[in-house]
Parts: structure tokens; sequence; C-alpha cells
């Protein structure tokens, strides 16, 4: 019931990225602006977890019903956007509203999850990650199937999904392993900077962040002009809700083995996914979508590693400080890529901007061979 109503939640986020495509196509908006409707949510959502870490909201609040209004205010602005101009103040700050109500969705969904973990924590960090992964893929195939409906219908048809998976998870019990975590402590923040272990988890961390986002925000336009047979928006979601079953694989991997290494791994193969797929543009349409398959897979399959990470090094009453400045530093660092992916593609084609993406997990895998030896070893199972 939670991995559903995660799933529908975060149908809002790339609901903006989803309408790209046919708007470009049709000159109802520019380069710059297709970039700006996913960077909105991106700043929203460092805005909202900043704000949610400050007021310790997720330990003050029922954590159930925390989800729903977030995700019901997430549903709300969303599905408003239908009826503005596509691009504009109005609909940045639209976007910039349901980014920031989805801080109230997703880290409440990893504490629900991990209220549950007997020595499977990675398994189940995992399937959260899955499960928002095949949320974000959702709003691709949604063109496709409104028909001829106006580009606009997707945040209608998102809103409502978003508020769907709100309702969900009211029946779901929280487990027996959950605790309240310590108020966000300004003072630690240094922390994650001077402490080794930590330092290396957030490099590999944002080398992970530099890749994901912007080939999720990008990879359905990609698709379009490769000339997929079909609509490219149903390969588009095909190929983000891939990373699913990466996402739990792995999981389940990390939690037999090292997890800097299984997460070093999957950056490794990202990364290299990056650097062909790009160069294959335009020549051979099956081994194109082919490396495209196995890059979707492979982007986000590492993602809940990093937080497992950082809570195996850090100090056991720091560590929702250290979570949130993680992931406030990772979904800051996605804002100008996305923006740079806007000039990258018509400067230097697909080769040479998904290169320059490719760039962050080979970094990050780097970062993470140096912390696989400084964690603790899981215990045999």
């Amino acid at each position: 019931m939670l991995a559903l109503a995660i799933m529908l939640a975060p149908a809002v986020w790339f609901a903006g990225a989803a309408t790209v495509p046919p708007l470009l196509a049709s000159g109802a908006i520019t380069g710059a602006q297709a970039g700006w409707l996913t960077a909105a949510v991106q700043l929203g959502f460092v805005a909202g977890t900043l704000v949610s870490a400050l007021l310790s909201l997720a330990d003050r609040l029922p954590a159930r019903r925390l989800f729903l209004a977030s995700a019901l205010l997430a549903g709300l602005a969303t599905a408003a956007q239908a009826f503005l101009p596509p691009a504009g103040v109005a609909a940045y700050v639209l976007r910039f509203v349901a980014g920031a109500a989805m801080a109230g969705v997703y880290p409440v969904g990893m504490k629900l999850a991990s209220g549950w973990a007997q020595g499977d924590l990675g398994l189940l960090i995992g399937i959260v990650v899955g499960a928002l992964t095949l949320g974000s893929a959702a709003p691709h195939a949604l063109p496709a199937l409104l028909g001829g409906l106006d580009p606009l219908a997707v945040y209608v048809a998102s809103g409502a999904l978003a508020a769907l998976g709100g309702l969900l998870v009211l029946p779901f019990r929280e487990g027996p392993n959950q605790a309240t975590r310590p108020p966000f402590n300004p003072r630690a923040v240094l922390l994650a900077f001077t402490d080794r272990r930590l330092r290396l988890a957030n490099a590999g961390y944002l080398g992970h962040m530099w890749e994901l986002y912007a080939m999720w925000a990008w990879v359905g336009l990609f698709l379009a002009q490769q000339g997929v047979p079909g609509d490219a928006g149903v390969w588009t979601t095909l190929v983000v809700g891939a990373g699913a079953i990466g996402c739990v694989g792995l999981g389940a991997l990390a939690d037999r083995f090292n997890r800097a290494r299984m997460a070093a791994l999957a950056m490794l193969i990202s990364g290299g996914c990056a650097l062909l797929a790009g160069g294959m543009a335009g020549l051979f349409l099956p081994l194109t979508l082919a490396l495209v398959f196995v890059w979707g897979v492979f982007v986000v399959a590492d993602s809940a590693q990093f937080s497992a990470c950082t809570s195996l090094c850090a100090p056991p009453e720091l560590v929702g400080t250290m979570l949130t400045v993680q992931t406030c530093l990772g979904f800051l660092l996605t804002v100008p890529v996305i923006q740079m992916m806007a000039w990258a593609v018509p400067a230097l084609g697909w080769g040479g901007a998904f290169a320059l993406l490719a760039a962050g997990p080979l970094l990050g895998a780097l970062a993470m061979l140096r912390l696989a030896p400084l964690l603790p070893q899981p215990s045999p199972r």
C-alpha cells in the first residue's frame, strides 16, 4: 500500500517535462522555458526539505497525515497549472509549490518504510525509490493515454494521481522501528564536510544527482528526436520506469555486499551508457534504445544507497541533519545541470550533452570506491 501511494504521488514531478515535446514542437515554449518547468520543481523540493527539517515536521506531525496533506497540495498546484499559460512566472510558482510539497511525501515515505526494516533496510529503501521512479515515469505516458487533448491536460491527470496516492497512505500502519529524529542543528552542518566518510558519501551523491534528474528531464526529447516507433512518451515511461528494477535489485544486493561498491558499480555502468547513447544518436535505433534502457535501469539504481551509507556513517543523533544536508545539496545541484542541458543539446549535440552528464557518475564512483573500505561490513544472513 505504501509503495503504491509513493508511486502515484510523485506523478506531479515530471508533469512539466511530459508536456515539453508537444509544446516545443508547436512553438508554445522555448528550450530555456522547458528547463525551468523541471528546475522549478527541484528548487521547490530543496526549499521544502529545509523548512521541514528546521521545523522538524516529520517528527512533530503524524507521518501519514503529513504525507496526505503534502500529496493533496502537490496535486492541487499541479492541476491548477492546466488553466495557465504553459510557461511564465505563474507556471514556475506552481511548479515550485508542487516541488516543495513533495518534501512531505518522499522523505516521509522513506521514514515509514524504514520503520519495518529488519536487516533489509537497503531493500526497503530501494522499493521506495523504485516506486518513486515509476511515479516519475508515469506522466510521460499520459499524453498518449489522453489522446488528442491539450498537452496541458497532463497536469490535471497528474494532480489527480497525486491526490489518490495521498489517500492510499491512510490505511498504512507504522512499523515498530519508528523513532523521532533530533531537530535540525545548523552548527552540525559542517560535519558533512569535515568527516571523511560523510564527505565521500556526499561526493558520491552529488555525482549521482548531477546525472539523474537531467537525464530524466531530457531523455523524452532525445527519444522523440530519434524517431522511435509509436509515441515517444510511452518509450520515455518505459525507460524511466525501468529504474525501479535497478532500485530493488541493487537494494537487495547492498544488504549482502558493500553498499558503496554496489553504488559505484551502478554509477560506472550508468556513466558508460551516457557516453555511448548520445554518440549513437541517429545511427542505429535498436542499439540506441537498448543503451537508453540499460541507462534507465542503472541511473537511479544506486540512489537509496547514498542515504544508507550516510545513516551508517553519521552519529546517531545527527542522522536526520546529515540526510537533510545531503538531500538539499543534491537537489540544488540538479537545477543548473538541467538548465545546462538546454544550452548543451543545441550547442554540442546529444553526444556532447550526455558526455557532460557522464562526468558526474564517473567521478562519484571514485568517491564511493574510496568510501567502501571505511564502511562497516554487512552481517551474514
